[in-house]
């Protein structure tokens, strides 16, 4: 909004300096600012709101013991992460770009997904929240949306189904028929896994910080018709206004952690982890990098499968010597660590780490190709 009246103002009265407005890596700027000092003004005031009426996270029974006494925590501060981060990208963004639309709808949904998740388990105390099937259904729809639009809209033509093998040069991958299913998948399993990550204080928030910021500086050069023709990548016009959005929730991210770590004074609880994992994949789809993806989101890859290979091994011990046995102490990945005495706060730091190498390591495809 404050960008078209900015952009109204310089053809209009062309004020000097104001041409300012017009790049991207300004208004990106604007954007991570906004949203931070959002943050800090808005949550206080959900965060009361939250103890006010009693909205605490109730007591896992499937996790750690020694987390009970996180039991009455304040919860849906998603709340807070959806508002710091989606004003700026009204603010600042161009709201005709159909990559800032699609994104926008994806957390948008997903976050009213989540919202309604956590209103039914916190709230009405129902005990699982909403249904798996009812969640999956809201996921498969953001996915099926997207894939449609982006299969069907003339923005896309010649690019639509195609995307970037990484380490390969002058070599595009078509996933013609399979598009579809790729894209639900992609978008199902993302949010999914940033909900799973979601299981210490600040290791969701700032491993999905890390990558989103990591996705803007892609969008940029996607974006960029010189960078993505010097680094052999497909250019996406337009795709660079993205890097508003990632700005914006890298912004956001960091806001939150203010309140989010160790020990925490409130959760994003879904509404935050379906939102924000929604947005990863979303992104990594919006730019053409979803084989970058399993390397790029390596800690919610790690977690996810950390759990599959524990209930799957279970199941298969169980069956053949008659008692489960387990691979991990615990699952997901975050809670092994735990059970083996080491800090919540180092296993989150730790994480961090790993998530800042894998995304070195995902920006250095580009040249190793």
């Amino acid at each position: 909004m404050l960008y078209f009246l900015a952009e109204y103002i310089n053809d209009k009265f062309s004020p000097p300096g104001f041409n300012i407005f017009r790049y991207l890596t300004f208004r990106s700027a604007l954007a991570a600012i906004t949203a931070l000092i959002f943050t800090f003004i808005v949550g206080p005031r959900i965060l009361n709101y939250l103890k006010k009426k009693q909205i605490g996270e109730a007591k896992k029974e499937d996790g750690p013991n020694f987390h009970w006494s996180k039991a009455g925590t304040p919860t849906m501060g998603g709340l807070i992460i959806l508002a710091s981060g989606i004003i700026p990208v009204l603010l600042w963004g161009d709201l005709r770009n159909i990559y800032i639309l699609l994104i926008l709808f994806a957390t948008i949904t997903l976050g009213a997904v989540g919202l309604l998740d956590d209103y039914l388990k916190v709230v009405k105390k129902y005990k699982k929240g909403l249904l798996a099937k009812y969640k999956l259904m809201g996921q498969v729809t953001v996915g099926m949306t997207i894939g449609a639009v982006i299969y069907f809209a003339p923005q896309f033509e010649g690019i639509n189904t195609i995307t970037t093998i990484p380490f390969l040069k002058n070599i595009q991958f078509d996933f013609s028929l399979f598009y579809f299913p790729i894209i639900v998948f992609i978008i199902t399993a993302t949010s999914n896994a940033v909900n799973l990550t979601d299981g210490l204080d600040g290791l969701a928030t700032g491993t999905v910080g890390i990558v989103i910021f990591t996705l803007g500086i892609i969008a940029y050069i996607s974006g960029n018709i010189e960078l993505s023709r010097y680094l052999n990548i497909i250019y996406l016009k337009g795709n660079g206004e993205l890097v508003i959005f990632c700005t914006a929730f890298t912004g956001a991210a960091l806001g939150f952690l203010w309140f989010n770590p160790y020990p925490a004074q409130v959760f994003m609880g879904d509404t935050g982890s379906l939102a924000l994992g929604g947005a990863v994949g979303t992104l990594c789809i919006l730019v053409k990098k979803e084989f970058l993806l399993p390397l790029l989101g390596g800690i919610f890859f790690a977690e996810t499968i950390s759990v599959i290979l524990q209930r799957y091994y279970f199941k298969y011990t169980k069956k053949k010597y008659g008692e489960g046995r387990r691979i991990f102490k615990m699952a997901p990945l975050h809670h092994h660590f735990e059970m083996m005495g080491i800090p919540e706060p180092k296993i989150v730091l730790r994480f961090y780490i790993v998530a800042i190498l894998l995304a070195i390591m995902t920006l250095a495809t580009f040249k190793v190709r």
